[in-house]
């Protein structure tokens, strides 16, 4: 991942920056304040990062992948330095679905290079999601030519130099001249250092030679040779004398507070020597190795003694006091050009250590962190360093007394230790790269994240800080007087003249510099900028780089203006800047922010579930989970590594020179933005790139070996390219990722503003590489991020579905290097214990009864936290085992058990256990168990592979069962096994052999097909044959068995198939000798050697011939059997067919009399056939031909007998069901006669015979009876024109509404009452309906509960349906008075039918026994007219004239509506009761008349003809258009009314006179009309006598009107409707009109109940009219259905067809206007 280095706390000043977001380019001259461009860049935030808002970033204004903002991208073949392009990948939308698997891909070719760039497919675009209006981040200072390793040492050797002849009273303010040019002192103590020193070169004279390579050539070599050696001498031979001398003791000094020497292992480690590159300082005569030594022999020896000069490592160190932040100090160096500045002057990039009493209040500094105070006395904590110069030193980048904690512990890590009194810190105040570990015990500050705030954990430093500085000896820590401390300028540290070395006797006149500062410490970092938000630092970035360039491009004349700035341009001048000494600019980078406290670019899991982005497995909050990534073997998350960090750059901010930690895997993802340069090393080159940095600035590495994981330091690519480094660089745009590849090094740097995401991952190939990593870290006592020992151990220990072959592969040899070396450093510390002290049982087991171990032993299987197993020392992890000492509480690795200092006792105390404890968290029995599990799971492929080479160098034909076995073996292993893919193939192809070969050895036969026309060539079933036919040839067997032979295996078939063949070749003999002589051999004999041979399921010649023989002779066999026999004529035909088929001769007996046999049968089968197709069916010779079949047992076809079988079958069937109902029908007891259904199914079934049987036509007759009586009850109920079905269904509906209004049990008269919707509040004392089922509430006609509309009368009070009055609920105005039919006669009641009187059904009823059949609708029947009369009988008191009286008028309107809403009509009662009512209650003026009849108020629906007739507008169907006219067909009557076939004729519409002319007239009515109840007798023929006198009156369904209809043909079904004959058929009615209620329905006219002769006032009013005529009798005879005697039987014949046409025609799927109508309420 790419990092910035960390920040140091300082507020030095910036020289030359332009970083101040103007536009000025104006170079900063030292000594003036720091400009930023953000005013909100305090040293500690007011508030929480998390808590600020700012305006938010205009995405549109930031270059982003797919938006026309982004840049393209385009291959540099020239680049700056000459640098090769670093490969770039485009996976397709396939490829790029998994990250690791697609690394595993590229990674041989990209890992050469050390980085690539791969670029998502165009659909992938994730959306940014950042809260750009939170999100704020503090940043870095950088000052490009301080990170650039040759220039800042450098520097760095000026500043300290400048220092050194101050001190001397000498003022070096600028560079010495040497012909006219500015002497680089630093290049020339260089080229003389590198010539063997100052002697060598003037003894060698090599002036000349250094001035040629300092660039000096025009003058004189004598002269430039004297210049040089004179310069050199008076300014840098003191200073180097005085190095020679001091450097010693300055860097023991350090290596006393770094706790060990500056070498990347310690001396006295046994660890092995790393094959990383150790830094260039381990040379035997390096400073350090001298110091070293000096320190260890100290500490060997003189610990006690010398504790007044040295002090002891665990000597007190009391906490410091706040220390201010110290000021630049002025040396009063002027550079020339400036182009040189003193690194303690203001080098915003370096934080000075060296600073002046008298500067530090100066405002804005930000104080130190306080270390946490120790007690001097107490044993927990003990000090750890001796007191030191750089007490004081802020915390920077590398470490100071000791390495600061690059990671910190993460929520999930086990924490037992309270952090009392830590308070939390910005990220920027921590020293050394950016902690990647996060605290335990700290808030989450990310909602939905377990990670906490990042908090650093405090500096340890040396020495006792009770003391201000200046107040004691550093050296030997005593507290004197001022007059005998000698202050430093720089650090303001104090020593006692008589402690240096040598010994100063007399103070110094000028500003004095300790030791320290003058050899120099090597420290260095980043100071911190100021806080912005991401639109706040776009727009920083986008002055700087406009202010910047604003001069420095050509302009260009043509365009006139500057040209552009390219990549190019950025990029040379970036690193222009990097080397420069002369100019100095500052910028700013936003690195290593947290995504867990600021949140990450990618969607989540926490806060965007629905985003498929949050899961997907190139976000990087998922890449290091990643189920093939090793991190998921670490228990706690890792800021850093598993959780991304964030990055926010601006022009020429950079990333330094860096690997990952650990060596991982790491991708970087840039959000938006300007590019950014990458600069890549392959993991080759790594320690060729040490050894390049090592040998460039070797000055760095003295003091600091670990200054690589700093990441403050660069090199250019062509110093590295001159070290035969290889560097490669590419180019990263917005929407696309860069990855690292293991110890790869990395830098780069930016081009304008842009936002990168970066996290590491760890594929399987990685861990090797990790473990170098970790070994790297504890070289440099550097403390690694997470366990490497516990990730292994996490992941032998996983569960075993996660544990595969895969992660046994990479494991197996991770737990070897484990086990040897756990193994080892833990014997190592063994036998160093077992020579310091008394017998152990560790050691040797046999002395458990000998004396205690002093030495304690804890076998502590439980994780504890990291910090109780870090090593005190190496800051490794001990995980496996650890060394404890009771009494400091440190924890030591078995690598520096013992020899490592800590507490007070001796090395051998130490090593003989006293007060300390050894931890092993596993046993080696455990180790070693695990090992051996994890890798005999490895070992599975190489075992395999073993038995596979075993099996095959065991013979030159190995057995196909054992290759099989292997083969099933190696296919259940989950792992790419190398043999299989050969192993496979081979098996597969001796199992082909094997099929193959068992198709012969088989002993089953197989279906062929010889017959040639069944199995056409080319179709493919013959070429399936004809390439079985090749399969099954002899030939093949040798073949097979010569295959067999060169495979080269071994199996049981070949030696069957080998048997197989000998057998065949003696077949083949007896084969050849048996044709030979067929006439001396049976068939079984010729059979048994045909079955023979079929068994080889091979073809040969003579099979076929043996099957030639065997057929001819089976055939004869079988037509002598059969002679005589009854055979079919296909299996005649048959025979003789197989018998031309296998060459019989003509003249076989056989042959010749089954071909007179066929001959004979097709002849019969002719006549039959004639005889079965005729019209009319002759039985008697159809009797004839069967019996003829039978007798003479002719070959004719089973399906023709079986024809005429069938059909005399049926024929006499008919004949006995026609008889047995004629029989029944005769039969005195009317209950046994037939059932009508029976009789209709029987005519029916009697339509499929082509003759009439015997009795048909008697049948026919009294069907005809029947079904006339049944005509007459549709007529009754007004169903004249509907189907004779209908009948039934129309009365079960007449029933079921009877029974709801002539309810005289639980509809009993009542009092109004309203709905249950209506009420307010349901009264207690009533129950409702649906809480009482034995009492319900009905209203209206229908006596129905509550459903849908209701209106409630004015007059009665009583609520109606809506329904049943067919109102519509749209014409139902909330203020409309209402009132119902019941209340006043004049209101008409819509009926969907004619009610019949009760007396009618009663004289219909009285005809069923006179019936031939039992009607099927005789039991509704009874039950309606029962239920009717019971009701009568019932009301019958009510209805006197005599009792009635004026207070049963609510009792007689109840009765009325009841008896209104039944289906049939009790004329009497009506009558009465309308009449009461209105003498008691009278709303209309006139009283009601008398009603004899009920007729339906529906509207009838117009014929498809009588639409077309009006459409056309004709009244003759003969007048339509040709193609209109309705043809006559002739079809079978297949209706329930048997009749002859016979032709359909258009029948006149109902209601039309018989001329076809309309029967509507204009009537005027006669005011002689009786308007009151006439008295009239019942007609003397009527058996059912009314108890009551009748009425007589206009039936009050006719509505006379003056008006004439406008549309003729269909004015009588509007005129017997009641409406206007004016109404135009489609034309909108009243809403009252009938034909609202029930669409659906058959629309026809009822029939009037009423005969010729009877005193009907309807007839009357037609009849005794004085204007009416013939005419107008007529048409009341045609409206009311009634004939003359002479014309019943005509009508009668029309109406039953007209009933035939509606059951054909209408049968549920007739005209499509005609609609299948059941009654309903």
């Amino acid at each position: 991942m790419v990092q910035a280095p960390v920040t140091a706390a300082s507020n030095s000043v910036m020289r030359a920056s332009l970083a101040s977001g103007t536009t000025s380019n104006a170079t900063l001259t030292r000594g003036k304040p720091p400009i930023n461009g953000n005013a909100n860049n305090p040293a500690a935030a007011p508030l929480p990062l998390s808590a600020m808002h700012s305006p938010p970033l205009d995405l549109a204004s930031v270059e982003r992948r797919g938006q026309p903002t982004a840049s393209r991208e385009s291959s540099k073949r020239i680049r700056p330095h000459g640098l090769e392009e670093a490969p770039t990948y485009k996976p397709t939308e396939e490829e790029f679905k998994d990250p690791l698997e697609y690394m595993k891909k590229i990674a041989p070719e990209a890992s050469k290079y050390g980085i690539c760039k791969i670029i998502p497919p165009d659909s992938w675009k994730p959306d940014f999601a950042i809260d750009t209006q939170r999100f704020h981040f503090r940043t870095r200072k950088q000052e490009l030519n301080s990170v650039e390793g040759s220039t800042r040492a450098n520097l760095t050797y000026l500043d300290q130099l400048a220092k050194f002849h101050k001190q001397h009273g000498m003022c070096l303010n600028r560079f010495p001249s040497v012909d006219k040019r500015p002497l680089d002192l630093f290049k020339l103590k260089k080229a003389v250092e590198t010539r063997g020193g100052f002697e060598k070169v003037c003894k060698l004279k090599k002036w000349a030679e250094i001035g040629r390579d300092l660039g000096y050539s025009g003058k004189i070599m004598s002269s430039l040779s004297t210049s040089l050696k004179n310069s050199y001498q008076r300014w840098l031979f003191p200073y180097e004398e005085y190095l020679r001398l001091a450097k010693p003791g300055v860097h023991q000094q350090l290596e006393f507070e770094y706790g060990g020497p500056l070498t990347p292992s310690p001396a006295n480690s046994p660890m092995k020597k790393s094959h990383q590159n150790t830094p260039s300082s381990l040379r035997g005569e390096s400073p350090a190795v001298r110091a070293s030594d000096a320190l260890n022999a100290s500490m060997r020896h003189d610990l006690g003694k010398e504790s007044k000069h040295i002090p002891m490592l665990d000597s007190p160190a009391p906490t410091p006091p706040p220390q201010p932040q110290p000021a630049p100090v002025r040396s009063g160096f002027t550079p020339v050009n400036a182009g040189f500045t003193p690194v303690n002057a203001a080098p915003a990039t370096f934080t000075p250590v060296h600073v002046n009493r008298r500067d530090r209040e100066e405002p804005g500094f930000t104080p130190p962190r306080r270390p946490p105070p120790f007690d001097a006395g107490s044993a927990k904590h003990p000090p750890e360093y001796k007191p030191s110069a750089l007490s004081s030193a802020p915390v920077v980048n590398g470490f100071t007394s000791n390495p600061m904690l690059k990671r910190q512990r993460s929520v999930d890590s086990i924490d037992s230790r309270s952090r009392k009194g830590s308070q939390p810190l910005e990220e920027g105040d921590n020293g050394g790269r950016r902690s990647k570990r996060l605290q335990k015990d700290a808030v989450p500050t990310v909602a939905g994240s377990h990670m906490t705030l990042f908090r650093p954990t405090p500096p340890r430093i040396p020495g006792d800080r009770s003391t201000a500085p200046g107040e004691r000896c550093e050296h030997c820590g005593k507290i004197e007087v001022q007059k005998n401390l000698l202050i430093c300028e720089s650090c303001d540290n104090g020593y006692h003249m008589q402690c240096l070395d040598p010994q100063v006797t007399v103070r110094p006149d000028y500003d004095w510099n300790c030791p320290r500062c003058l050899v120099g410490d090597g420290q260095f970092g980043f100071e911190e900028g100021g806080i912005y938000s991401l639109k706040q630092f776009q727009e920083k970035a986008a002055d700087f780089k406009e202010g910047y360039f604003q001069n420095k491009m050509p302009f260009d004349p043509v365009l006139n203006f500057h040209r552009p700035v390219t990549e190019d341009d950025i990029e040379r001048e970036f690193w222009r800047l990097v080397a420069s000494l002369e100019e100095t600019v500052e910028v700013e980078y936003g690195a290593d922010i947290h995504s867990t406290t600021h949140g990450s670019g990618f969607p989540t899991i926490e806060k965007n579930p629905q985003d498929p982005y949050s899961t997907d497995p190139w976000n990087l909050n998922i890449m290091p989970y990643h189920p093939e990534s090793l991190f998921r073997h670490i228990k706690s998350d890792i800021s850093g590594m598993t959780v991304p960090w964030l990055y926010v750059g601006m022009i020429f901010s950079t990333f330094c020179w860096h690997n990952e930690d650990h060596y991982a895997y790491s991708a970087n993802y840039q959000h938006f933005g300007s590019t950014k340069t990458w600069y890549g090393i392959p993991g080759e080159d790594a320690e060729n790139f040490e050894k390049a940095m090592h040998e460039a600035v070797p000055e760095l590495f003295e003091t600091q070996p670990d200054l690589l994981f700093q990441l403050v330091t660069l090199l250019t690519p062509e110093q590295l390219k001159k070290a035969n480094v290889r560097v490669y660089a590419l180019d990263q745009r917005a929407g696309q990722f860069v990855v690292t590849f293991p110890q790869a090094y990395h830098a780069g740097f930016n081009h304008g503003f842009n936002f990168n995401e970066a996290v590491n991952f760890a594929p399987k190939d990685w861990e090797p590489f990790g473990d170098m990593g970790v070994e790297r870290l504890q070289q440099f006592r550097r403390q690694p991020c997470f366990s490497h020992d516990e990730l292994l151990w996490t992941a032998a220990e996983g569960a075993s579905s996660s544990f595969t072959i895969q992660t046994a592969k990479w494991l197996a040899p991770a737990l070897d290097r484990l086990q040897k070396r756990e193994l080892a450093q833990r014997k190592l510390f063994l036998d160093k214990h077992k020579a310091h002290g008394e017998p152990c049982v560790l050691v040797d087991p046999s002395e458990v009864e000998g004396p205690k171990c002093v030495l304690d032993f804890v076998l502590d299987e439980e994780d504890v936290p990291e910090e109780e197993y870090q090593c005190s020392h190496c800051m490794s992890y001990a995980y496996l085992s650890r060394f404890k000492c009771d009494t400091s509480g440190k924890v030591l690795c078995m690598l520096h058990a013992g020899s490592y200092e800590c507490c007070g006792m001796l090395l051998d105390e130490r090593y003989a256990g006293k007060n300390h404890t050894l931890h092993y968290r596993r046993t080696a029995d455990a180790i070693e168990t695990l090992h051996n599990k994890v890798a005999e799971k490895a070992r599975q492929p190489d075992q395999w592979e073993e038995k596979v080479e075993t099996l095959l160098a065991d013979g030159p034909t190995p057995p196909l069962k054992a290759l099989r076995t292997l083969l099933n073996e190696g296919e259940r292993i989950p792992y790419a096994l190398k043999s299989l893919a050969t192993l496979r193939p081979f098996v597969e192809r001796c199992n082909e052999w094997v099929e193959e070969a068992t198709s012969y050895t088989a002993r089953k036969q197989q279906n062929r097909r010889k017959n040639e026309k069944a199995w056409r060539k080319g179709s493919k079933a013959a070429e399936m044959e004809e390439r079985d036919r090749e399969l099954r040839k002899v030939e093949n067997i040798k073949k097979l068995l010569t295959e067999a032979d060169h495979i080269g295996f071994d199996c049981s078939e070949i030696t069957v198939l080998r048997e197989r063949a000998d057998s065949i070749d003696k077949f083949q003999r007896d084969a050849r000798a048996a044709i030979s002589n067929v006439v001396l051999r049976q068939t079984q004999e010729f059979e048994r050697l045909l079955e023979l041979g079929r068994d080889f399921n091979v073809d040969m010649p003579e099979i076929e011939k043996l099957d030639k023989i065997v057929q001819q002779m089976k055939w004869n066999d079988r037509a002598r059997d059969n002679r005589g026999q009854f055979l079919a004529l296909h299996e005649v035909q048959d025979l003789i067919d197989e018998g031309v088929r296998l060459e019989i001769p003509a003249f076989n007996d056989y042959l010749h009399h089954y071909k007179e046999q066929r001959n004979s049968g097709l002849q019969w089968e002719i006549k039959a056939k004639e005889l079965v197709n005729a019209e009319v069916v002759h039985y008697p010779q159809l009797e004839a031909l069967s019996n003829q079949a039978q007798a003479a047992a002719l070959p004719v076809s089973p399906e023709t007998l079986a024809s005429v079988d069938q059909i005399l079958s049926k024929q006499r069937e008919a004949l006995k069901q026609i008889g047995s109902l004629c029989q029944r029908s005769k039969d005195e007891d009317f209950t046994n006669r037939p059932k009508y259904v029976e009789v209709r199914l029987t005519m029916e079934q009697l339509t499929e015979l082509n003759s009439k049987p015997n009795g048909t036509l008697e049948l026919e007759k009294e069907q005809k009876r029947h079904e006339d009586w049944m005509r007459k009850g549709k007529k009754l109920f007004g169903k004249a024109n509907a189907p004779l079905h209908i009948l039934r269904s129309h009365m079960e509906y007449v029933l079921e509404r009877n029974l709801d209004c002539f309810d005289i049990n639980s509809d009993k008269p009542r009092l109004p009452a309203e709905p249950a919707s209506r009420e307010p509040s349901p009264s207690e004392a009533k129950v409702h309906s649906w809480e009482d089922p034995r009492f319900r509430e009905v209203f209206c006609i229908c006596r129905r509960i509550e459903a849908g509309m209701m209106i409630e009368c004015e007059l009665c009070h009583e609520w109606y349906h809506g329904k049943c009055l067919k109102i519509a609920r749209g014409k139902v105005k909330d203020d409309e008075k209402y009132t119902c039919p019941i209340c006043d006669w004049r209101v008409k009641i819509p009926r969907d039918a004619a009610r019949p009187k009760l007396e009618d059904l009663q004289s219909w009823q009285d005809e069923i026994p006179s019936l031939p059949f039992q009607p099927d609708e005789e039991e509704i029947l009874n039950k309606i007219i029962d239920n009717a009369q019971e009701f009568r009988n019932h009301v019958s008191p009510f209805c006197n004239p005599v009792m009635a009286t004026a207070d049963e008028s609510e009792t007689q309107r109840f009765y009325l509506r009841k008896i209104e809403g039944a289906e049939i009509l009790l004329a009497y009662e009506t009558n009465f009761f309308r009449q009461e009512l209105h003498k008691w209650s009278p709303v209309a003026p006139q009283p009601p008349p008398v009603l004899e009849s009920s007729k339906s108020t529906r509207k009838p629906r117009p014929t498809k003809l009588q639409k077309l007739m009006a459409q056309h507008g004709v009244e003759d169907p003969d007048k339509l258009p040709q193609n209109l006219r309705t043809k006559p067909h002739t079809f079978k009557r297949k209706s329930s009314e048997p009749s002859s076939a016979r032709t359909q004729i258009l029948q006149p519409a109902p209601g039309r006179s018989d001329s076809g002319t309309p029967t509507s007239r204009t009537f005027s009515i006669d005011q002689t009309m009786h308007h009151g109840p006439i008295l009239s007798g019942i007609s003397p023929d009527h058996t059912h006598a009314h108890p009551f006198g009748g009425y007589g009156a206009q039936d009050s369904v006719f509505s006379m009107s003056s008006q004439h209809a406008t549309s003729p043909a269909f004015a009588p079904h509007a005129f017997m409707h009641g409406n206007d004959p004016s109404v135009a058929f489609g034309q909108v009615i009243s809403p009252r009109a009938p034909g609202m209620f029930n669409e659906a329905g058959f629309n026809r006219m009822g029939t009037v109940a009423l005969v010729p002769g009877s005193n009907s006032p309807v007839r009357d009013s037609f009849g005794g009219h004085p204007n009416s005529g013939a005419d107008v009798a007529q048409m009341f005879n045609d409206l009311t259905n009634v004939t003359d005697e002479s014309g019943q039987d005509k009508m009668a014949e029309a109406e039953r067809e007209r009933e035939r046409r509606n059951s054909d025609t209408t049968k549920w799927g007739g005209d499509e206007d005609m609609e299948l109508f059941f009654d309903g309420p």
